[in-house]
């Protein structure tokens, strides 16, 4: 049941955390709007601690861009003119988290596996965006599909670093998930762990594969990783909880 203090709060989190990132130059006008519609919704359908995982997620995310920008300006490797999102970078994160959010409204009464799907998401976002804002640092990337050495930015390509840097991410990023939406840390929490780690190799694969032969562009990679990480989240729980 959607909760209408819960609405009102998700509706001011989400409009001043859209206004401040767009502030600081980090979301274009059409990435601003995107935001704060996804956020809001996220927050009213799931709970506002949904959201305020996805606002801990997008502030990290934000942070890892911010770190890494002069590397990947070097290489061409940015968002925009600098490091900046549009709404097509909002939707190909934040699709996979509000799918869920909806399902969780439409079949009540199986609101812990929908949170653990939820953040299994969130992870799969947190790992491919740590991997590819941090991990671009390093100059030894082999493509997932071949192993062979590739340039950074290659489309596929991993990196022993990026892959340690995903994981932290992943973990770090279901742990905060898994304590605010449960409010307690139990072995649950390697469900969506793991999760977000297979949906970030998933998205590397995907970038080798079909994204390179012009099937699907970038978003639509990160929506099919983090749908996939969110499904294989709740195929866990149904059958094993």
């Amino acid at each position: 049941m959607i909760d209408p203090l819960g609405c009102l709060i998700s509706f001011i989190l989400a409009l001043c955390l859209s206004l401040i990132i767009y502030k600081f130059g980090l979301l274009t006008k059409s990435g601003c709007v995107s935001a704060f519609a996804i956020g809001f919704l996220i927050g009213a359908l799931g709970s506002v601690w949904w959201l305020a995982l996805l606002i801990v997620f997008a502030l990290l995310g934000f942070a890892a861009t911010v770190m890494g920008l002069s590397k990947k300006r070097e290489k061409g490797l940015q968002e925009g003119t600098h490091g900046e999102r549009s709404y097509k970078n909002i939707l190909g994160v934040a699709v996979p988290p509000l799918i869920v959010a909806i399902l969780n409204q439409v079949y009540p009464g199986h609101e812990w596996a929908f949170s653990v799907a939820y953040i299994a998401t969130i992870a799969v976002a947190a790992a491919d965006t740590a991997a590819s804002e941090i991990g671009v640092k390093d100059p030894r990337v082999w493509l997932i599909t071949t192993f062979k050495r590739v340039e950074p930015g290659t489309d596929g390509g991993i990196s022993l670093k990026g892959t340690l840097i995903s994981a932290a991410a992943s973990i770090i990023v279901s742990v905060i998930g898994y304590l605010f939406i449960t409010h307690t840390v139990d072995a649950w929490v390697l469900v969506p762990s793991v999760c977000g780690i297979i949906g970030c190799m998933a998205d590397s694969y995907v970038g080798a594969t079909i994204e390179t032969w012009g099937w699907v562009d970038k978003y639509m990679n990160n929506a099919i990783t983090g749908l996939l990480g969110g499904v294989l989240a709740s195929l866990v729980c149904i059958m094993w909880a």
